[in-house]
């Protein structure tokens, strides 16, 4: 069964409290677990960066249910495509703090691929994955 992957980034709603997006959040992750699908969360106070991956049809889903919120505005997809493997299988959904340097990096980088460059190819990588992997290896590590 072919992998999908969806990584857009979008403006938070004004107001949108952290209550909220814990609701919004958790509410995500249940959907998602039910979707098969697993992603990543980055919110720096008023930008988001969400990367999610999964079968076909529950990324399909998954997306729609993102494009229906009402938490965010000015949604743009960085990139959407087929992966061999999950990049990132460790929640059905978690958000993870930023800051606004890293979610501006984010929707800057260069996600014309998703597989991971080797460690050795790393250093100084403008691909998105890559900076992603990076923002998100301490909390798989803590996990």
């Amino acid at each position: 069964m072919p992998i999908r992957a969806v990584v857009y980034a979008s403006e938070a709603v004004e107001g949108l409290s952290i209550d909220q997006l814990e609701a919004l959040v958790a509410d995500a992750a249940r959907f998602n677990k039910v979707a098969g699908v697993t992603g990543i969360l980055l919110y720096d106070g008023a930008r988001f960066v969400q990367y999610f991956e999964g079968p076909e049809d529950g990324v399909a889903s998954v997306y729609e249910r993102v494009l229906q919120s009402t938490s965010h505005t000015g949604i743009v997809e960085l990139a959407r495509g087929r992966i061999s493997t999950r990049q990132f299988p460790y929640w059905s959904m978690h958000r993870l703090p930023a800051d606004q340097l890293l979610v501006g990096k984010l929707a800057r980088a260069d996600w014309s691929r998703f597989k991971k460059s080797e460690p050795d190819e790393i250093a100084g990588s403008a691909w998105g994955i890559d900076v992603l992997a990076a923002a998100v290896a301490p909390y798989v590590q803590a996990a």
